[in-house]
């Protein structure tokens, strides 16, 4: 941001032939901003104050009708400095929401999903009836990690294109709203993925960010193509860690939790039933089943 004082040398040196400190007085008290601000600190502000200000409170009625873009996005504001009318930049309204906005959307973490994602508002949800077991769901959750930061997680299981990832996007973004750090990863891309990792050797912090992560939403989950690894070693690892530190965790998925369990024991080349129901049992703890119907809105 350019510097104040020169700011005032250069606006001063433009106008000082063009206008006297008449012309000056009379525009600084035809200004609706200086009357409000004067009227506000009357019993602060004496002649000698006021006159001794014109020249800051001519440069600041220059600033608000000619905004300079080194300034953008920035406001002067005036305030008594001493025996003195001075003012300084504060970010605009508009900064400032487009500032909260950011903070919150980096506190989304997306793993091969859109970023469109970051912007689904929880309330833009549509209340169709076949919705409202779900969002009552996710309002219950809300509430309770309000109290309990070990809230158990739902599993939003229904037909493709019903809303389920839409309505998790939505969640993500209430919780990241009051400051919550979330990753929402699509599984199938996530596991597919894998080996990418092992190029630069960070497949175990991968897996451990996602498993010591204060909130995670799995999109699609018994869609991916999984190996007896990938379900022990990845999935496996990652759910025990969140199921024993408690850790609030989502899921959405196609399937119901029995055939989730058939979709796990049959990997590539061996089925092992015990296997997968382990791994049933860590999901049947960090989540609550919830059915959400309606039609297909991807056609």
């Amino acid at each position: 941001m350019e510097n104040i004082s020169s700011m005032l040398k250069k606006i001063i040196a433009n106008h000082k032939c063009q206008i006297n400190q008449d012309q000056i007085i009379d525009l600084v008290l035809n200004n609706a901003s200086v009357q409000e601000f004067l009227q506000v600190h009357k019993l602060k502000i004496t002649d000698d104050i006021f006159k001794r200000s014109l020249n800051n409170l001519y440069i600041y009625i220059q600033e608000c009708e000619h905004p300079s873009k080194v300034n953008q996005g920035y406001e002067p504001y005036l305030f008594v400095n001493g025996n003195m009318i001075d003012f300084a930049y504060r970010a605009t309204l508009q900064k400032r929401i487009d500032d909260r906005k950011k903070y919150v959307q980096n506190l989304i973490h997306l793993v091969d999903l859109p970023l469109s994602l970051k912007n689904v508002e929880l309330s833009a949800v549509d209340k169709t009836p076949e919705r409202i077991k779900a969002l009552q769901e996710i309002g219950l959750f809300i509430q309770q990690y309000h109290v309990d930061k070990h809230a158990k997680g739902l599993y939003l299981e229904g037909d493709f294109g019903v809303g389920k990832t839409y309505m998790m996007a939505g969640l993500a973004n209430g919780l990241a709203q009051e400051g919550n750090e979330v990753v929402f990863l699509h599984v199938p891309s996530f596991i597919a993925g894998l080996s990418d990792h092992f190029k630069d050797n960070s497949l175990t912090d991968k897996i451990m960010k996602i498993a010591t992560a204060t909130i995670v939403i799995f999109d699609d989950i018994g869609a991916e193509s999984l190996t007896e690894w990938s379900r022990d070693e990845v999935l496996g690892v990652i759910l025990q860690r969140r199921m024993d530190n408690q850790l609030p965790t989502f899921f959405t998925s196609n399937m119901n939790f029995d055939a989730l369990t058939i979709h796990f024991a049959q990997v590539k080349n061996s089925y092992d039933d015990v296997k997968a129901k382990r791994l049933m049992e860590r999901i049947r703890c960090l989540s609550k089943e919830v059915f959400v119907g309606g039609e297909n809105r991807r056609r």
